[in-house]
């Protein structure tokens, strides 16, 4: 038997077989390369397109805050982001130094958001950068490193302008002040498009629009900005040299309700989101509150001049310059004697307004002041802004409505003073304080008639000459009315010896209003603390620079080679 033919036989069957298995695999898969190629080439350009066809989001720019004139103040500019894919990544870990390099980061963080992240496909790895310097990165030519445009707002004014806009988040979405009130107004739409990217995610081709973005609308605000600059730098410098803890300056257009300047100490950069904090951005005069003090005053003389049974020569003895009530003792500086409700106001007598108070009946004097409105949010929209306080009349006693009269027992915003005296200006009508620039006359309501408020303009004008407490708030060529105020402190439920806030309310030009500005400065600790010596010159400075910036024309031509400073050494409340 020949063994070895049988084994050579069985040889070539097994060959012959195995190449014959092989030759149909390869008639298989070309056949199928064929059918692919020619007869069903659409799963081929599927295949490709889900590997290199990728849908991404075209951002949409923030739209502009400008100011009444046209001024920017807030721009959104084109940064670029850092992102990764963990999953690409993670397959050139030897590449990873050389991108914390570029990024400045440590090559631990981010092995470390590589291993938190390993089942993600995107990890932001920096934020707003310059578009130049996102190019220098990608040209390293890391896979699984990308960009992605976004915007980031900046506010040219910085901190001047900064309790009034807010800001945004790193996503460019309103956080706080106007940014946030507007959101919806000012944010833009991404689009949407279909492009063809490389093996490291570069943009190589446009393929389809999808969606075109739709760009945020421009917000024109009523601030302008010559007058905020000038509110803020009057008050910086005013919070220093008295050594205060904080301060607010409103400054309201009389006839519309527009706000024109908004300005708080202390204040913070929106530009530098390390230096956002709380307690710095909040904006104090529209959220904190305060007991008024005699800048109430007016609105108690109001509601006795509605009661019909007071005129502004009516005489009330103050004598002897104290008043027990209910086993409370008020005070004034000083004995006034028999005196009328103009000096009452002029020289801001305690006892005088108390005993008008008292002769009231409770409810008129709570309706006037909530119709001047205090005790509730005005309609200017601003977000977070407090309502004050304002105790339910069925609730007082006397010692609570005769220390009502002066400022004490209710709390008051900056912007609510600035409000209820812009109703004085105004011939007792109501415009509801906005920060968006009026392109109408606004509709108003009548608060009070005509006559009485010019009448309290009168009076309140004899509390900025030579005799009142403010004297420090003149402005040579023009007629100012209006009032101080200094209040205790409210302090662990009972009132601080030390601690004051020093309040001025007015108006100018006093015979036909155009601007009305509220300041406050709390806690003033250099010595004085008197409304009319603290915050007075304030008021002075801003009103001075507004009224020639807006071109207001004088009318009290008899005073202008007057000073407009004067150093007081009495007292002013």
């Amino acid at each position: 038997m020949n063994h070895g033919d049988d084994g050579n036989t069985s040889w070539r069957w097994r060959s012959t077989t195995v190449l014959g298995v092989f030759t149909l695999a390869a008639a298989a898969l070309l056949g199928r390369v064929v059918y692919l190629q020619v007869f069903d080439n659409q799963f081929l350009q599927n295949q490709g397109k889900e590997r290199h066809l990728r849908v991404v989001q075209i951002p949409a720019h923030r739209g502009m805050i400008l100011d009444r004139n046209g001024q920017p103040l807030a721009v959104s500019t084109p940064v670029d982001s850092i992102w990764m894919n963990p999953q690409v990544i993670s397959a050139v870990l030897g590449r990873v130094p050389q991108l914390a390099h570029a990024l400045g980061l440590h090559t631990h963080d981010i092995m470390t958001l590589l291993r938190e992240n390993r089942d993600k496909q995107f990890v932001y790895l920096a934020r707003d950068l310059d578009p130049y310097a996102a190019q220098r990165l990608l040209a390293l030519r890391i896979p699984g490193v990308y960009t992605q445009r976004q915007y980031r707002r900046y506010y040219p004014a910085g901190e001047v302008t900064a309790h009034v806009l807010g800001f945004t988040n790193v996503d460019d979405v309103g956080q706080e002040g106007l940014e946030f009130a507007y959101n919806n107004w000012l944010r833009g739409i991404p689009g949407a498009e279909r492009v063809i990217v490389d093996g490291y995610g570069r943009f190589m081709q446009d393929v389809e629009s999808l969606r075109a973005p739709r760009p945020g609308k421009n917000l024109v605000t009523s601030i302008d900005l010559r007058v905020q600059y000038l509110a803020y730098r009057a008050l910086k410098q005013a919070v220093l040299e008295q050594g205060a803890r904080s301060g607010s300056i409103v400054v309201m257009d009389a006839r519309t309700g527009e706000v024109l300047a908004m300005a708080n100490q202390p204040s913070f950069n929106p530009n530098n989101r390390r230096d956002y904090s709380a307690n710095l951005y909040r904006n104090r005069a529209v959220t904190d509150q305060f007991e008024p003090g005699s800048s109430l005053k007016p609105f108690t003389i109001a509601a006795a001049l509605l009661s019909g049974r007071y005129t502004p020569g009516t005489v009330i003895d103050t004598a002897p310059g104290f008043y027990e009530v209910g086993g409370y003792t008020i005070r004034d500086d000083s004995d006034y004697g028999a005196i009328n409700l103009t000096t009452i106001l002029e020289k801001s007598s305690n006892v005088g307004a108390s005993k008008i108070a008292l002769s009231l009946q409770p409810q008129l004097l709570y309706q006037t002041l909530t119709n001047f409105g205090f005790g509730r949010v005005s309609d200017s929209g601003f977000p977070g802004e407090a309502a004050g306080s304002l105790p339910a009349y069925q609730s007082w006693s006397k010692a609570r409505q005769a220390t009502i009269a002066y400022g004490y027992g209710v709390a008051v915003t900056a912007l609510q003073l600035a409000d209820a005296y812009d109703i004085i200006a105004d011939n007792g009508m109501h415009y509801p304080p906005t920060f968006v620039h009026l392109d109408v006359p606004p509709v108003g309501r009548r608060v009070i008639p005509a006559r009485y408020a010019v009448t309290l303009r009168n009076m309140l004008e004899t509390v900025v000459s030579d005799q009142g407490t403010g004297e420090l708030a003149s402005v040579a060529g023009y007629h100012v009315a209006g009032k101080t105020g200094t209040a205790h402190i409210a302090e662990n439920g009972g009132y601080s010896a030390h601690n004051y806030m020093s309040v001025f309310c007015g108006m100018a030009p006093a015979t036909d209003p155009r601007l009305v500005i509220v300041v406050d400065i709390k806690q003033p600790s250099r010595g004085q603390y008197y409304g009319g010596l603290v915050s007075a010159p304030v008021f002075a400075r801003v009103m001075t620079g507004a009224l020639r910036l807006l071109d207001i024309p004088p009318d009290d031509l008899g005073n202008l080679t007057t000073t407009a400073y004067v150093v007081n050494l009495g007292h002013a409340s």
